[in-house]
């Protein structure tokens, strides 16, 4: 497995950090080990099943179905369709690039793997309740409208760079 320089410098700054951290106060980084430990395990079976999921799909659909919906020849609709997957879906942005990545060697366009990344990560459909209910209703209908419009901008320009 080839590591890249990237995720060394990452986890090297993670670690002198955490290493700071504990210099300074030992009980509350521990504290906050505990923190993140549990926080992680309480996400790993959601995680792990979405890993699962999206392994079967890309396993079972064709890289053709795929470009067919989501590629180049789909146009504005497999972007907008793939935009409303994305705002409707809640995966965690960590499961998500690696899926953009392997949509995108399965033939979607940039456009639209742009789309349900933005979207994915912009817009809340399945926390909207929640936001209602500290936000109100209007807050939250604006900033969902706005951030869906704002994220379609994105991945037409993302979709323009990098062709």
């Amino acid at each position: 497995m080839k590591v890249s320089s990237t995720t060394i410098i990452i986890n090297a700054f993670a670690l002198l950090f955490l290493i700071l951290a504990f210099i300074k106060d030992k009980r509350k980084s521990k504290e906050a080990l505990k923190v993140a430990l549990k926080s992680f395990l309480n996400i790993l079976p959601t995680t792990i099943m979405i890993i699962f999921a999206i392994g079967y799909l890309l396993t079972f659909i064709p890289p053709s179905a795929i470009s067919k919906f989501v590629g180049e020849q789909a146009g504005f609709g497999g972007t907008i369709a793939v935009s409303l997957l994305g705002a409707v879906l809640f995966i965690p942005s960590v499961i998500s690039f690696p899926l953009a990545g392997s949509l995108l060697q399965s033939g979607a366009s940039v456009t639209s793997v742009a789309a349900f990344i933005t979207t994915l990560t912009m817009i809340g459909f399945v926390t909207l309740p929640l936001e209602i209910k500290i936000l109100g209703k209007k807050f939250a209908a604006l900033r969902n409208g706005f951030s869906y419009i704002v994220a379609l901008l994105i991945s037409f320009l993302m979709g323009v760079i990098l062709r």
